[in-house]
This record gives structure tokens, sequence and C-alpha cells, in this order.
């Protein structure tokens, strides 16, 4: 008898037994991410957490993910992908996004809210790719997204538009956010001279604290006006912007910035990895899905920064026209290579604040672009 229940334990319960060579696959790729974000240092905030919620559910027999049935409640996974799944972290995200945004540097040079409307050139790009390659158009609406490099936005419009596979684009989109400072630097330096990476730009302005206030209603007033579907995402930015410029709610918005934030993104990141399971990893789909996401990030990289190249000859030389790559919402991680990049070129260069600019407006692009898009598609 006790032979037979240690069999049956052996065969029925334990991962050695049951575990099957695509699982293998996907833990050996947990590891590797896990490597990349630790000891090389590859945005450990998503990676880590992605990387273990991908390690978590590709181990059998857990449970963690299992869907609640008469007889069983659901695995803790499946009730915490509740909220990525139905659009509900994604803007606690943008709310604690807001509340740590300062929009100065869009204040002081509004310009360069052409550079971050640009920057999502991808994403449409990347909507004819998909058709041509056979999705449906919602399905194309949710992969272009991803030329956003804006994660949230990625996981609430396909959410919305292509739940059915809303799994492999999370992964893509936070895959290539993670990975600006491998993506980024081979487009810019192939479209850009030193002589251009290494101008210098003049301070900005300084912005008063009404101003900063006065944004982000007049924002919200705009947009809902003209994309009401882009208000999930947008509102919450900018009410968290506005409780943290306002400085007589310094309790809410450190709330929204640390706390919340904090809880928020282990919930998000660690269902998104979650969802990476090798049915869905191995497939041609997913392949389609990582290729045209790299092709849209890269296009929207690419044109934003024709679009510097353009402000550049326009104002006589006096604009660094590699702040156009900060484009994409991918922030602030966009705006730090910027920064980087032409200090390499020129020491004496301070690009940081410019380049800011464009990436907090590809944030605004970026959900504005999924409000068209989920309006006219769903």
């Amino acid at each position: 008898m006790l032979l037979e229940k240690l069999s049956n334990f052996i065969v029925n319960w334990t991962g050695f037994y049951n575990i099957e060579i695509g699982q293998i696959g996907m833990i050996l790729i947990a590891m590797l991410l896990l490597y990349l974000s630790i000891s090389k240092h590859f945005e450990p905030l998503l990676l880590v957490p992605i990387s273990f919620g991908i390690l978590l559910s590709n181990i059998p027999n857990t449970g963690l993910l299992r869907e609640p049935s008469a007889a069983l409640f659901g695995g803790l996974l499946h009730y915490l992908g509740l909220g990525t799944w139905l659009g509900i972290y994604p803007p606690l995200i943008f709310l604690g996004i807001g509340a740590m945004t300062d929009f100065a540097p869009l204040i002081a040079n509004p310009v360069t809210l052409l550079l971050g409307a640009a920057a999502q050139f991808g994403i449409f790009t990347s909507f004819l790719g998909a058709i041509l390659l056979g999705f449906t158009p919602a399905q194309a609406g949710a992969i272009g997204i991803i030329g956003g490099a804006d994660g949230p936005t990625a996981i609430y419009t396909s959410a919305l538009l292509a739940p059915e596979i809303a799994a492999p684009i999370a992964v893509a989109a936070y895959s290539y956010i993670a990975l600006v400072p491998m993506i980024q630097p081979p487009v810019i330096k192939a479209m850009t001279s030193k002589e251009e990476r290494a101008i210098m730009m003049h301070q900005l302005r300084p912005v008063s604290k009404a101003q900063k206030m006065i944004f982000p209603i007049i924002v919200v007033v705009l947009v809902g006006l003209l994309v009401p579907n882009a208000m999930p995402l947008v509102g919450m930015l900018m009410l968290g912007n506005l409780l943290k410029e306002t400085g007589l709610t310094d309790r809410l918005s450190k709330t929204a910035a640390n706390e919340l934030m904090n809880i928020v993104t282990i919930f998000l990141m660690v269902t998104v990895g979650a969802s990476a399971t090798a049915e869905r990893f191995f497939t041609l789909e997913f392949i389609g899905i990582l290729a045209l996401g790299l092709a849209a990030f890269v296009i929207g990289t690419a044109s934003g920064l024709i679009f510097g190249k353009v402000m550049y000859k326009m104002t006589g030389g006096r604009v660094n026209p590699i702040i156009g790559a900060a484009g994409v919402s991918a922030v602030p991680e966009a705006a730090r290579l910027s920064q980087k990049l032409g200090r390499e070129a020129n020491p004496k260069s301070f690009l940081l604040m410019h380049a800011m600019g464009p990436n907090v407006a590809g944030v605004i692009g970026s959900a504005v672009a999924a409000g068209v898009l989920i309006s006219i598609l769903q």
C-alpha cells in the first residue's frame, strides 16, 4: 500500500515525472533572463519578477495558474492575473508614473511633443505589417502598440482588442523595454554622425508651479474630448501628476509613486511572466509577434530620429537629433540612453532634461494611439 501511494505521488504529483521538454526550455529562458537582470543589470525591476513568473508557471503541478472550478478555487497567479488581463493594473501603473514624472521639460519646450508623436509611427507601420502577415485588424492593432515601448499600454490595448494574444504581446513589450540599451544604440549611431550627437543644447526656461498644475488639467480635457478611450491611461497619468504638483497631497502622491506603484509592479510583472507558458511561447505566432514588435520599436526610434534631424535643420543646429529617439515612451530609459550617447560624443553635453521632453510626450502619444486603435477596432 505504501509503495502504491509513493508510486502514485511520483507519477501524478511530482514535477520531475511530469515536466515536458517545452517547460524545460522555458525554465532555461527564465534563468537566462535572471542572469541578465541580476549580473548585467538589464532592467532588474522588470526582468527579475517577469523571469521569476516564467519560472513559476513552467514548473508542472503547482496549481498556480489553475482556473477555478466547481470543486476547486483558482490558483494564486490566476487571481493576481485578473488585474492584468481585465485592464486594472495598467492604469494604476500610469497613476504611479504620473506621480513620479516632471512634465516641466515638455512644458518648457512644447515642440518636443512632435518628437514624441513622430516616434509613434512604428505603431502604425507594424499594424500594417501584422495585417499583411494574416493577423486580424484587432490583433494587428494590439501588436502594433508594442512599438510605443510602453508595457502597461500594450497590456491594456491587447486585453481589450485581442485577449487571445495578450500574453505574448505583454512578454514581448516588456522584453523590448528591458533591452532598450541594446536595441536603440545601433539605430542611433547608424542614423546620426558623431558631430550631430555631440551638439550641446541650451538650458531650458524655468517653468512656474501654476503651469505645472494647469498642464495635466488641459491634457485631460483635450485628450478626453478627442479620444475618450485613452482616458483610463491618460486620466490616471495626469491625476498622479496633479497630486504631485499641487504640493497639498504629498501623502497621496508618495503612496502612488512608491507603495502602490511597487505593489502593482510586482503583481503585473509576475503575472506577465507567468503567462509565458511553453505552449504560448514556442509557436510561429509568438515569433511573428516578437518580430513585428521589434520592427515597431526600431521604426519608432528611427522615425523619432528623422524628425529630430528635421528639427536640427529647422533650428539651425540648436537641437541634438538623438533626443528624437527618446520619443518612444520607455520612461526614463530612452532619455537616459540619449544622455549617455550624447556624453560619449561630447563629455560637456547634458541632454537628459531635453530628452525627457519627447520621452514623456511619448507616454502621452502611445496612450492616445492606443485610444485611437481601441476606438476604431474594438
